[in-house]
């Protein structure tokens, strides 16, 4: 699903990093043979922090009006929003008990239901510009080199994201490519909305350990990059990952130091540019 060209630069602005502090740090245990990314906030900026955090809708609310007004829903900004988290937490509240630690939604269903909509192409097209006004996206530095350098050394990529129907297009967007394009191994991509579970969920990065070893990689041959700690450090180490801490931006570093979890965890790589990961495949 591509948007048209016009109505990205109506919604696209340019975004940088905004500095951490951080030095890049730490040494890896042994070679790479394959590296897991997280999206946001790892490989895309992200102007929330995160995929479905968006809270702070004040500054948006005239592009939030004129998107209600596009499709004629005839409805106050707030009063959508509120609609949308109501929703949201009721599907959480019925997967959990269905036994799912930590559940994520589609998206796209979600809309539908609120919009009252039959047609799954609407609520999308309403979905994907929601998302662009509440959650503004970049590429981060140097994406498009440190995937031209994986691809070059031969180095397997896949991902690891809370994601919904609408991440993997970013790449499609911002680089003119897809996914399998780019170097990403179809059979490496967990998306949180595909598998109705997220991250931290043990049942992720074990769904990830699975698929790595039915293709002769260990675990310990293979590198976990995310910004959160939580979300991406901790349950990677469990599963005997080897890890990269990418604190390259200050919007969604998430360090966690007050879950117990985190706080005494540390990540064998600390990188503050995505080139700064190609020495580690060379």
């Amino acid at each position: 699903m591509m948007i048209p060209d016009d109505l990205m630069k109506s919604y696209v602005t340019p975004l940088s990093p905004k500095p951490t502090g951080f030095v890049p740090a730490g040494q890896l245990a042994g070679s790479i043979e394959c590296i897991l990314f997280d999206i946001y906030g790892t490989l895309f900026i992200s102007g929330a922090g995160d995929i479905g955090i968006a809270r702070k809708i004040s500054p948006k609310i005239s592009k939030l009006e004129q998107l209600i007004a596009k499709f004629e829903l005839g409805v106050e900004p707030r009063i959508l929003i509120d609609k949308l988290n109501r929703a949201i937490e009721r599907r959480h509240h019925q997967l959990m008990q269905n036994g799912i630690d930590i559940p994520e939604v589609e998206i796209d269903k979600i809309w539908q239901n609120i919009l009252a909509c039959s047609d799954v192409e609407l609520a999308r097209n309403f979905a994907i510009e929601y998302e662009l006004i509440v959650n503004p996206v970049y590429p981060m530095p140097n994406l498009a080199e440190l995937l031209k350098a994986c691809r070059q050394q031969n180095c397997p990529m896949g991902i690891v994201s809370n994601a919904q129907f609408f991440t993997p297009l970013l790449f499609e967007w911002f680089l003119g490519a897809d996914t399998a394009s780019l170097g990403f191994d179809s059979e490496l991509i967990f998306l949180s909305y595909q598998m109705g579970f997220a991250k931290p969920s043990r049942s992720v990065f074990e769904k990830a350990a699975a698929a790595i070893s039915a293709k002769g990689i260990a675990p310990s041959s293979t590198l976990i990059v995310g910004n959160d700690m939580l979300n991406d450090i901790f349950p990677a180490k469990q599963m005997e990952f080897q890890t990269a801490l990418f604190a390259g931006d200050a919007r969604s570093l998430r360090l966690r130091k007050d879950d117990p979890r985190c706080r005494d965890l540390r990540a064998d790589l600390i990188l503050t540019d995505l080139a700064q990961l190609i020495d580690h495949i060379i």
